[in-house]
């Protein structure tokens, strides 16, 4: 039995199960999203369902969406403060807990998530705060020891991303970078796939898992002039092995899982589930 299971279903949504908790963050679920159209078939209702916590990185609308978010309802919704009164302000069903970077909120017995840094002020939005963080999950082992995944948002580099073992109280076992964008061209805030690979070495992650990237385009791009869209993941599989020799990638399409167990006492994959949504 997997120890640890990631399903990507398109751009930042991923839905993470570990030790009996069900986590999916900045759910975007559906075809369209304002000005912007899916590449790829959007996910199943079995993929995203149920969720214990959705972890809500910041308010762009291809983060905060807020049909995807009243499909989840009614699991509490993780944010910063700012976002949070936000969240509560467009009545989604609750309750959502405060969070702080500085605390531990446990969603099941022995699996906490607490907000980090992230810094992405690009695109500043009139009617919505952009309380951008990135996450750490920790699972608490029953044998002793910790399983951490970093779920990064958007942002740019940092110096303290060599620090984010030391929040966590263990070395970071997953992160999730993103590597990409909705277009061509990455505005500021954003990691591109020489900025995750420097990501992963920072934070000293034993495997990566690329994402916010092939899956959302402009409406009335050209389809037949995305190559744009896939670029990203080649280029990080470039840049990984010469920045971060010590992280291994796991390419991912949507709708694909990475199920991880423990050998040796070391995370690996152990199996990648090709099958797209149903």
């Amino acid at each position: 039995m997997a120890e640890l299971s990631i399903t990507w279903l398109g751009h930042s949504t991923l839905r993470i199960e570990v030790g009996g908790a069900r986590v999916l963050t900045d759910p975007v679920l559906t075809h369209r999203v304002g000005p912007l159209s899916r590449a790829v078939p959007k996910p199943s209702v079995r993929q995203w369902a149920d969720p214990d916590v959705v972890l809500l990185s910041h308010l762009h609308h291809d983060h905060a969406h807020i049909p995807s978010l009243i499909r989840t309802a009614p699991a509490p919704i993780l944010t910063g403060a700012a976002n949070r009164a936000w969240v509560i302000r467009h009545r989604l069903p609750g309750p959502h807990p405060d969070a702080t970077p500085d605390d531990w909120v446990a969603i099941t017995p022995g699996v906490g998530i607490r907000l980090v840094r992230a810094d992405h002020e690009s695109r500043p939005m009139p009617h919505r705060p952009n309380d951008a963080h990135g996450f750490l999950i920790r699972h608490d082992l029953p044998t002793g020891g910790h399983r951490v995944v970093w779920f990064a948002g958007d942002t740019s580099l940092y110096p303290e991303m060599d620090r984010l073992g030391d929040l966590a109280g263990a070395d970071i076992d997953v992160a999730l970078l993103p590597i990409g964008g909705w277009g061509p061209r990455l505005s500021p805030g954003h990691l591109g796939p020489a900025e995750a690979a420097a990501a992963a070495a920072l934070s000293g992650a034993r495997h990566v898992i690329g994402i916010h990237y092939g899956t959302l385009y402009p409406r009335g791009w050209p389809t037949w002039h995305l190559e744009w869209m896939t670029r990203p993941l080649v280029d990080l599989a470039g840049h990984l092995p010469v920045r971060a020799p010590a992280a291994t990638l796991h390419p991912l399409s949507p709708g694909a899982t990475a199920n991880f167990s423990s050998r040796s006492g070391q995370l690996e994959l152990d199996v990648v589930d090709e099958s797209g949504p149903a």
